[in-house]
């Protein structure tokens, strides 16, 4: 009797387990950046003046705007980080490992490769011969080819592993949550290691060197900051509230202001590209391609390398999705930072944001139809004795 009872209970557990969903603003993501991608457009061509008053608002080439929002869209990610999670990655390494071996040993080069590939030889023609007139730097006294500008942004995009939407991804998939938050904490604290000097070298082999202390600028800036500003808000509420308001009343207004900060850097950022996408519509085509391709073979590697690595379910889809989507908040920092909000490079990292939201949509369910290429998750394995259990009850009662 008692065996029976406790198989009821935790079938009933079961059963009351909220159903994953996106929120309101996340569901509709794409929607609002078309949107707002629209309205930056439509912006940039009937109002100018506007745009060029934003961008003069602005300290050290870093646009105080975009630096307003950057820092909201990363905050309420970093606050959510419990660093004492980190100690506990060390009892499943092999995901935590896998991770950063796609995002620093692959993933950037594979960016290199196919960046390069389509956009300085197969769409180079089509792209023609015009120099980047919004960007900051210049070599040999002239702006840079448009192309190399392209590149670029796909590179700054490419370097930075996601640690923001793919918490979102990973909760859609099923994935483990606790896990996918010590990788995310794992990114933000290596990017502040190897971001400036990978990025500073892997953008001097596309010919456009800049120094690493500016990148590491922008990485303290844009993440730096924000996961101070988490670290001591986390710790302060939890001293004086406690974790079950942090969780159910502190976070749940926070995702809110990380999307509204997102879609207003968008306006802002495509206020000023409102022009050329409107007499070369076809360059969003020409980045997006091979941003698309490299997102689908960073995910199938990293998929694939979970399966050889018989990892479970729940720890290979975040794993593989981590290194497939990008922090693009970081990239278009960066890019803003480095050649300013009119430039090409700019323009490609928000094109990454652009394909990003519809395709991880995508491949989260690839990951919830492909569960059974990977090896049984224990909670499974518990229900299915747990049922055995009530049918071995029920025929002992019977008896």
């Amino acid at each position: 009797m008692g065996v029976k009872l406790l198989a009821e209970e935790h079938i009933n557990t079961e059963k009351q387990r909220p159903a994953r969903r996106l929120g309101f603003f996340e569901r509709y993501l794409t929607v609002w950046v078309l949107v707002c991608i629209g309205a930056g457009i439509g912006l940039g061509k009937l109002a100018p003046g506007i745009a060029n008053a934003l961008d003069r608002v602005s300290v050290e080439n870093v646009s105080i705007p975009i630096a307003v929002c950057l820092f909201f869209m990363m905050y309420p990610i970093m606050v959510k980080i419990d660093f004492k999670e980190v100690i506990k990655a060390g009892k499943t390494p092999k995901p935590v490992l896998l991770t950063l071996f796609m995002n620093w040993c692959i993933k950037p080069f594979t960016m290199v490769a196919i960046a390069t590939f389509f956009l300085g030889y197969v769409f180079k023609g089509l792209i023609g011969p015009a120099l980047d007139t919004g960007s900051a730097y210049l070599v040999a006294g002239q702006h840079v080819p448009l192309y190399r500008s392209y590149i670029s942004g796909c590179i700054l995009l490419g370097i930075a592993p996601c640690t923001a939407m793919v918490l979102v991804w990973s909760f859609l998939a099923k994935g483990n949550d606790g896990l996918t938050l010590v990788m995310v904490a794992i990114n933000s604290l290596t990017m502040l290691f190897l971001y400036a000097p990978l990025g500073s070298w892997l953008l001097g082999v596309n010919d456009m060197p800049v120094p690493w202390k500016t990148i590491v600028l922008s990485v303290g800036i844009y993440v730096a900051l924000p996961l101070l500003a988490g670290y001591f808000t986390r710790k302060w509420i939890l001293k004086q509230k406690g974790l079950e308001w942090f969780n159910q009343k502190f976070v749940h207004y926070l995702t809110p202001v990380s999307i509204i900060a997102l879609l207003v850097t968008l306006v802002v950022l495509f206020s000023f590209k409102g022009k050329l996408i409107l007499e070369k519509p076809l360059t969003i085509i020409y980045i997006a391609i091979p941003l698309l391709i490299q997102t689908m073979l960073i995910f199938w590697i990293g998929y694939g390398l979970a399966r050889l690595l018989k990892l479970r379910y729940r720890d290979a889809a975040p794993s593989a999705m981590i290194g497939a989507s990008n922090h693009f908040e970081v990239a278009i920092a960066t890019a803003t930072v480095l050649f300013g909000l009119a430039s090409g490079a700019a323009l490609a990292t928000v094109v990454g944001v652009l394909i990003e939201v519809p395709l991880m949509l995508l491949l989260v369910k690839v990951c919830l139809r492909t569960q059974h290429w990977f090896r049984k998750e224990e909670s499974e394995e518990a229900a299915g004795h747990t049922q055995e259990a009530l049918a071995a009850a029920e025929r002992s009662g019977d008896e």
